[in-house]
This record gives structure tokens, sequence and C-alpha cells, in this order.
């Protein structure tokens, strides 16, 4: 089987890791079947697409709707190279899953907007499938409702003219949505679990997502909110379909 390309753009080693072994676990997939790119540390090698049976593209502390002198020189540049990885992967309806920051990348790309509008915070929210998410191979065995991890500034203001909305959430009306027949990407979090989640709300206590005094009332909502079970299902379906 052909591995899967992993493009990752979180600098803190410990948390960059972990989503590696959680997309592993998630998955299905052995490590010498998930090739890692950490676009943060270097710049992105020439990628083959030949080579892969899909791309991934994991979360990111990054907001593709900043201004541009608000972006780092790092940030700048890995958005370039996604951009222009993702003209042949929409050309070649290349199978692509982008889990969170996979709005801010995929749905740009495709003349969506994505702005502050529908932020939310850190914590569990309920999904609902739409029609078409129901009847999508990626969501089949899914409820059509369930609870998602998410927290993030920016989100889908404007659908993109050639985007399929597949899931909606109360305050983030777009939670799921693919182009084409093979790209998708997602709001909520299908990379994450509990513990891995309460990681990165230490890591990222200093970001801006929350006052950094609070990291222990978010963790405490995480602990007792609902259970999170059903998005981790739609990386191994990702997998199941598109292993080659």
């Amino acid at each position: 089987m052909k591995p899967f390309l992993l493009l990752a753009t979180r600098a803190e080693n410990d948390v960059a890791d972990e989503e590696y072994e959680t997309i592993c676990r998630f998955s299905g997939l052995e490590e010498s079947r998930l090739h890692r790119v950490r676009l943060e540390l270097a710049p992105m090698p020439p990628i083959d697409l030949e080579r892969y049976s899909g791309v991934i593209i994991g979360g990111s502390p990054f907001n593709s709707s900043d201004p541009p002198e608000l972006k780092t020189e790092v940030q700048r540049r890995a958005e370039t190279e996604m951009r222009d990885l993702l003209d042949e992967v929409v050309a070649r309806d290349f199978p692509f899953l982008g889990a969170c920051y996979g709005v801010g990348t995929l749905g740009t790309h495709q003349g969506g907007v994505v702005d502050r509008t529908f932020g939310e915070d850190i914590g569990v929210i309920e999904v609902a499938l739409t029609e078409e998410g129901r009847r999508d191979p990626l969501l089949r065995e899914l409820p059509a409702t369930f609870h998602g991890f998410v927290g993030h500034k920016e989100g889908t203001r404007r659908l993109a003219p050639t985007a399929v909305l597949l899931a909606s959430g109360a305050a983030c009306p777009v939670q799921m949505f693919r182009v084409k027949q093979n790209l998708y990407a997602t709001q909520f979090h299908p990379e994450l679990d509990g513990p891995a989640l309460l990681n990165r709300i230490e890591a990222y206590k200093s970001h801006g997502y929350f006052p950094p005094g609070d990291a222990e009332r978010v963790k405490d909502r995480i602990r007792t909110g609902p259970r999170v079970t059903e998005p981790e299902k739609i990386l191994a379906a990702f997998v199941d379909r598109y292993a080659r």
C-alpha cells in the first residue's frame, strides 16, 4: 500500500508528535504508512502525489484570515506551499482530508470566505449531518448527530461555490464540506481524543483561545462534557476508502 502524507504545522514537538500518534491510531495506519512533513520546520520538499494514497492536513495554530502583516514568515511560506500543492490536488481530485486547518486551506483555495464570524470556544459541540452528509461514503457509519471537539478563532462565513456542505453546527454552520468527490475538510477535530485535547489546552493557553488563567476551567469543561467517539471514525473511513 502506498503511504499517506501528513502535512503538519505545529511547532511544539510534544503536540506535533501526539497529533501524529492519534492520526495513526484512529486511521489504523502504521507509522511507516504515514509520511509526515512538518512545514513549520523547513520548506515543503517536492511532493510526487503518485507516491501517496492521499493527503491529510492536521490542525494548526495558524489562522488563514489573519492580515498578511500579522502572519509570520513561516506561516506565509507554508500557506503558499499548501496553496500550490492544492492546485494539483484539486485539479486531480486527489484524496484529501483537512482537519480544522483544512477549512482555512481548502476553503479559501476554492473561493470560500473564512473569517472570525463563527469562531468557537474550546469544547464539545453537537454536529449534525446534512442530507448530503448522510449519503457521503466517508460518513455512512456515523449517526445523524454526534459530538465533536472544536476550538477555533476562525470559521467559514461563506462556503466555497465548489463545496458541498456535509455537516453543520449551531454556532458554526459549516462543520464539514466536500469539494468534487474526494476532497474533504472538517472544522471539528477527527484527530483528537480527550487526553490529546487537554494537552493542547495546556500547550496553547497563551495563544489567545481563552485567558491563560482559565486553562483549568477549560480543561474541566472537557473532562465533564459529553464523550466524543464518532469523529475519529472519519480517519479510518478515509484510509479504508483510498488506500491503494
